[in-house]
């Protein structure tokens, strides 16, 4: 096999250069045995992107190893050391990792070239989730937060997210200009790695029960959770961070009756319970669902291995089990927080959600009906936690949510929290139950009170370059050629996000969207539809978000109202010429 000239390029760099001898000769092996996998692993850098890195474990420029690690870490602490006064105080970070394979190593890779860039860096004692890294990096006063993970991606992959000093992911300018910082590392010679072990911290208890001190202050109806202590709770960890702290929470909130997947408490890399450790997947969650019914339990659990989603299970009324999506689990969690801050006499003038605009529009409307304010922000939890900086200091965020199973409470973490959503989906069980109901019943009176919403979601793969100009021209045609009526209702307002134009149709009137550029579009329908087209920013895919409403009369309805609003989104699919 030829090989390309940047691999070539690359890999003699790698045999030339002072890179370790066992990798030296894993290179070689490669060349002899597996010359597309030497290729593969070499023919181009991996890329340091908007949120961090992401890719799979190995020998090689295209690979999370402990070069690239260092590499990508020299660059952001070059970009933080830019950016700072030279009369300014030490420049601080926070350090944590999940339970992957290598992940500690990455970690203490990543606390020593910081460290030795003059840094002083609070590195967690072992795993801890994402949600505590954020809080971490604002308690400490950080100016910089690393989390070594790849969320809920297979073994195979490890990560790295990199926070800005209000423990929120990077957001522009920073994150640009890290990448940029990142590009200019080119050899193991542009790398400090030695020199600053004193600047390394050791945090672990103390710093947990800060944290978890910040996530009982979420409770809104303590006397409820006192009441329902016995609150039968089945929690899985998938193997990761959750279980260090998510019992921890429910205890300390008061709950005594939690069971925990046992077969998935371990903390393993492999993750050999499940093939993908995705509580959106209903396979990695067969072994909670499993015990739920064994025990006849009142909710069920699980979060992702970094533990900043968590997935949830209910039991319906006819006793069959149902998994939540995340746009329903983040429209109850919103209905709660709202509900009862007014009932309590809390709800303020500056009460604010946030949501991003490819998750429910159901959010919004309990929102303006209970007098609160709701911001739309793009995909990503990072502008959530974005929008919380923005706003901080005149307005008071409540909640937010998105949804692919991410929820915030409260804002001294600036990332989605599974940690404290735990804590608040089991008081709403709790209260539920305190009524005589289920959380399945809370979903139904929900419906009931402002519409039944149903969502949906469709990705195409479109593979290689060609693939690539497929997806690129689908949203030209979207763009030039909007529909003017989906499913047989009218289309009246489109949004397109990469001229920031909100346009109503029938009067050809548009308004300006307050939100950075972005490939996005928008169509929303007369019937109250909504449809949203957009590429992966991480895959080879082009995504179609559905969104439809109807009307529930009361919860034996469920069922038919369900069945009918899943076929009026395969009507829109049709219209669009995707079924």
């Amino acid at each position: 096999m030829t090989l390309d000239k940047t691999t070539e390029q690359n890999v003699n760099t790698w045999l030339n250069g002072n890179y370790d001898e066992e990798t030296k000769a894993a290179i070689r092996k490669m060349a002899a045995e597996n010359p597309e996998e030497l290729n593969e692993s070499f023919y181009k850098n991996l890329e340091f992107g908007t949120g961090g890195l992401r890719g799979i474990m190995g020998i090689g420029t295209n690979r999370m190893n402990r070069y690239t690690v260092a590499m990508a870490t020299q660059g952001l602490a070059n970009y933080v050391l830019k950016t700072i006064a030279n009369n300014a105080p030490q420049p601080k970070a926070a350090i944590s990792h999940d339970s992957r394979n290598n992940s500690r190593q990455f970690a203490e890779i990543t606390a020593k070239v910081l460290a030795a860039n003059g840094f002083k860096v609070y590195l967690f004692e072992n795993l801890r989730p994402t949600p505590e890294l954020s809080f971490a990096v604002r308690h400490y006063g950080c100016n910089i937060g690393v989390m070594v993970t790849a969320s809920h991606n297979p073994k195979e992959y490890n990560g790295y997210k990199a926070y800005w000093s209000d423990g929120c992911q990077l957001v522009a300018p920073h994150d640009t200009n890290v990448i940029g910082e990142v590009l200019k590392i080119k050899t193991l010679g542009d790398i400090k790695q030695s020199g600053g072990e004193d600047n390394i911290q050791i945090i672990g208890k103390e710093t947990d029960e800060i944290y978890l001190a910040k996530i009982l202050e979420n409770s809104l109806l303590p006397d409820v959770v006192k009441r329902q202590h016995d609150l039968k709770i089945v929690y899985s960890p998938l193997h990761g961070t959750g279980i260090t702290l998510v019992p921890q929470a429910l205890a300390k909130m008061g709950f005594t009756n939690v069971h925990v997947v046992e077969q998935q408490a371990v903390a393993d890399g492999n993750f050999p319970t499940t093939k993908s450790p995705n509580p959106e997947e209903k396979a990695a969650m067969e072994l909670s669902m499993d015990l739920a019914k064994s025990i006849d339990a009142d909710i069920v659990m699980a979060t992702d291995p970094d533990a900043d989603r968590v997935g949830v299970a209910v039991k319906r009324n006819s006793g069959q089990w149902m998994l939540l999506n995340g746009n329903q689990t983040a429209s109850i969690l919103i209905y709660y927080l709202l509900m009862q801050r007014k009932r309590l006499g809390l709800q303020q003038p500056n009460d604010f959600i946030v949501k991003t605009i490819v998750t429910s529009e159901l959010l919004t409307d309990i929102a303006r009906k209970n007098g609160v304010k709701s911001y739309d922000v793009l995909t990503g939890f990072k502008y959530i936690g974005n929008k919380i900086l923005e706003l901080e200091g005149r307005e008071r965020f409540i909640g937010g949510g998105e949804e692919s199973y991410g929820y915030l409470i409260g804002d001294f973490v600036r990332d989605k929290d599974a940690v404290s959503a735990c804590t608040m989906i089991a008081e709403i069980a709790a209260w539920a139950k305190d009524q005589g109901k289920t959380f399945f019943d809370i979903l139904c009176d929900l419906y009931v009170k402002y519409g039944f919403y149903k969502e949906s979601l469709l990705s195409i793969t479109k593979k290689g370059k060609s693939g690539n100009e497929e997806i690129k021209q689908m949203m030209t045609d979207f763009r030039h050629n909007t529909p003017k009526h989906i499913a047989g209702s009218d289309v009246v307002c489109v949004k397109d996000y990469s001229t920031l134009l909100s346009t109503d149709t029938k009067t050809g009137t548009a308004e300006h969207i307050d939100l950075p550029k972005s490939d996005v579009l928008q169509f929303f329908t007369a019937d109250g539809s909504k449809v949203t087209v957009r590429p992966s920013g991480t895959e080879p895919k082009i995504k179609f978000y559905f969104g439809v409403k109807g009307t529930l009369a009361n919860a034996n309805d469920y069922d038919t109202v369900d069945q009918a609003l899943a076929q009026k989104i395969e009507a829109i699919k049709a219209s669009l010429e995707l079924a």
